[in-house]
């Protein structure tokens, strides 16, 4: 058995600060420090409104969500947890921000700018203070591809195992354990210590859905009501708040395209939708002559235009789909519509294919951001992985997360061809 990693005079220290505790400094500091800033620099109206105590109220109870949510996806084995405090802390204040403009209650730039600030320091602070999880392994061939990955100290168990200074246990339940095992499994849960089931830890810490280990009843369900309405009303709002400044991007985008080269702005091809229906689907034309049946883009793609390897490059000639959006027929977050002759290929070949088409197709998704283009059965069968992740833990929470990314693979470039 491989030996327990000793606790840091680090970890000794976030322990002592944790709980309770920890948010009660973290919401003292906020705004006790926000009220200061505000005393010294912001408006001077503030102290004569009345809505300043309610406004205190809504960021304390905004900061207490944001450190909720925090926890809740920070604890998950291989989480990168800057990354989660980020998304909570951004997604919890733009509500805050969504809620004050529609009930137009009085509000403070300087406060609530600060309260942000300071919420995302300390958050940032307590996450690089974090100690790795140390979780034991009951030995299975699924829990070994597991031990492998990083950002976890491993502890390999045996039938006579007692758990002590582990935070965790991972096994694959659908293997057939031992009467002893059963017996260690069940003290561990009787001792209040977290079993985590193979199969999800591994989603969690690559990102995807292994379709070897898919089984029945693991299979994504269709999303809940109430997180596609407010997900529809938020990237409606979004885009039409968005169109004063995009609409004249996208005038300079077609007036290059039409410059560059002979041909129609505009290239409309037939893509797979929710439900396994065919839709169009509408971009900025990148190529000099489109062919005949459907093809993969390739790396250096000969048929690029001097404009048209740009604006793949930098996503802009995805800008005409926000008009799916707006019909319905698109998300600004989803798999990506596969050409329909090879969606029909894939889902020959491919185990579990349709499954990607539960939800509306997207302008991004988590496989765009974590994997790039996909071409051909065997990088599409990884695409895939990462599709059935999202379609099986979708939320505002992950679509907030592959927005952030969305923005760094649009500096960079990662992925387009």
């Amino acid at each position: 058995m491989a030996p327990m990693t000793a606790v840091t005079w680090r970890e000794q220290v976030v322990r002592r600060w944790g709980g309770w505790r920890t948010l009660g400094y973290g919401l003292g500091l906020v705004g006790v420090v926000g009220l200061a800033a505000q005393a010294a620099w912001g408006e001077g109206d503030f102290w004569r409104q009345g809505d300043y105590l309610r406004l205190a109220v809504a960021v304390a109870v905004t900061y207490g969500t944001a450190v909720g949510l925090e926890a809740r996806v920070g604890r998950f084995p291989g989480v990168q947890r800057t990354r989660v405090v980020l998304v909570s802390v951004s997604l919890c204040f733009l509500g805050l921000l969504g809620v004050v403009s529609l009930t137009r209650w009085y509000y403070s730039r300087t406060f609530l700018g600060v309260s942000y600030g300071l919420t995302l320091v300390w958050q940032w602070v307590l996450a690089g203070w974090g100690r790795r999880l140390c979780l034991g392994l009951v030995p299975g061939e699924l829990v070994t591809a597991i031990g492998h990955l990083p950002g976890v100290n491993w502890s390999w168990l045996h039938e006579n195992s007692t758990g002590l200074g582990l935070d965790g246990v991972v096994v694959d339940l659908h293997d057939a354990l031992s009467p002893p095992w059963m017996r260690f499994l069940a003290d561990c849960r009787l001792r209040g210590l977290p079993v985590h089931h193979a199969a999800t830890v591994w989603e969690g810490m690559t990102g995807r859905v292994s379709l070897a280990h898919l089984g029945e009843g693991l299979l994504p369900a269709p999303p809940e009501r109430a997180y596609l309405l407010l997900k529809r009303v938020g990237e409606t709002g979004l885009i039409l708040l968005a169109l004063p400044g995009l609409l004249p991007l996208a005038g300079l985008v077609a007036l290059a395209v039409r410059w560059d080269s002979p041909g129609a702005v505009l290239f409309w091809q037939e893509r797979m939708g929710q439900g396994g229906k065919p839709f169009w689907m509408v971009k900025f034309r990148s190529m000099r002559a489109q062919a005949t049946g459907a093809q993969f883009a390739r790396a250096a793609d000969q048929r690029l235009t001097r404009v048209g390897k740009w604006i793949r490059r930098f996503r802009l000639d995805e800008l005409p789909q926000l008009w799916h959006v707006l019909r319905g027929e698109m998300s600004l977050i989803g798999p990506r519509p596969e050409q329909v002759p090879f969606a029909r290929e894939f889902s020959q070949r491919i185990p579990y294919y349709m499954c990607r088409h539960l939800v509306k197709p997207g302008i991004t998704g988590w496989a765009q951001v974590s994997q790039g283009y996909a071409a051909g059965v065997q990088e599409t069968r990884l695409k895939l992985e990462y599709d059935l992740y999202y379609v099986k833990y979708l939320s505002l929470w992950l679509d907030g997360l592959i927005l952030a990314k969305t923005i760094k693979t649009i500096v960079t470039g990662f992925g387009s061809r």
